[in-house]
């Protein structure tokens, strides 16, 4: 066992040599903005220190001065497609668009409009985002859920209940979800299972975003998380088990430089603890294919 000298230590390690379990990493949550950050620039430092897959995810309409409208959240699905499509063709890192309606968004709805007029948009915006991932332009509905900060309880209430019909809609074309929330505990988990089965939606479509590393809860709720790609973080979680995946949450801003962490972190965490031996071969495989592959539906091409 690693003395926590060793594992925590803040030491620059040499780039190991490519002769790794698996021929690539997969960063389940990033987002890669050319109008505001690196653009390609991100990808191809992701791609550079091994990364080979990535969820792209929708940013907020704000990002991109857009209107929280149907309009120009339908803008903002395109928008994220798009770049998806320019990352597949001028990188070699394959790119998966996640798409939906951001909770900031959808607060920012009902106190500008209304709650009732929120959930009209809201409902209409995700059975067209629907019908995008039935066609293959997208893979998933998300970063979706509730706010990470206070509101009043008939916007949290609001929250809930349009959660529900996204769930709904996942379960309707089997894909599955990326939930934003406020930080969770097991007992978050637990409600996220009964939302789900409530929607017909099986519980290993969800996977919980930012997640702590709780993965014993996640294994008993059907509920995947995913975690920041930090060392401590993954160290943590693998000591309970490899049932997780993943992520920078790259938010790709210049004003907010390598937040949440750096595009290169998901690749240089997975290789530095293998190195390390905090982490397998079996391990490696679970977080970066066979996880990704049952959750989404998908083959990844090795």
């Amino acid at each position: 066992m690693l003395s926590a000298e060793v594992l925590y230590s803040n030491t620059v390690y040499k780039e190991i040599p490519r002769k790794i379990p698996i021929e690539g990493y997969t960063d389940n949550h990033i987002h890669i903005d050319p109008i505001n950050g690196e653009g390609l620039n991100a990808v191809k430092k992701f791609e550079h220190a091994g990364g080979r897959f990535i969820f792209l995810v929708c940013k907020t309409t704000a990002d991109w001065k857009l209107q929280p409208t149907e309009e120009g959240l339908l803008k903002l699905s395109d928008k994220t497609i798009s770049i998806s499509k320019t990352i597949n063709k001028e990188t070699n890192v394959k790119s998966f668009p996640v798409i939906g309606i951001h909770p900031a968004d959808f607060v920012l709805m009902c106190n500008r409009f209304s709650i009732k007029a929120a959930k009209e948009i809201g409902f209409k915006v995700i059975e067209k985002m629907g019908k995008k991932i039935v066609n293959e332009e997208a893979i998933a509905l998300g970063e979706v859920g509730r706010p990470h900060f206070e509101v009043e309880n008939e916007v949290y209430e609001a929250c809930n209940d349009f959660l529900l019909k996204i769930m709904e809609t996942a379960a309707d074309i089997n894909c599955a979800v990326q939930l934003h929330t406020e930080t969770v505990t097991d007992t978050h988990f637990t409600e996220f299972r009964e939302m789900a089965l409530q929607a017909g939606l099986k519980p290993y479509k969800v996977i919980k975003h930012y997640s702590p590393p709780l993965i014993k809860a996640g294994e008993k709720t059907g509920i995947l998380p995913s975690l920041i790609a930090s060392k401590e973080n993954i160290a943590r979680a693998v000591r309970e088990g490899n049932r997780f995946l993943m992520e920078s949450d790259y938010i790709d801003d210049l004003s907010r430089p390598g937040a949440v962490v750096g595009p290169k972190s998901v690749p240089r965490i997975s290789r530095l603890l293998y190195e390390r031996g905090v982490i397998n071969e079996e391990d490696l495989w679970k977080i970066h294919k066979d996880n990704i592959e049952h959750a989404y539906g998908i083959s990844l091409d090795y």
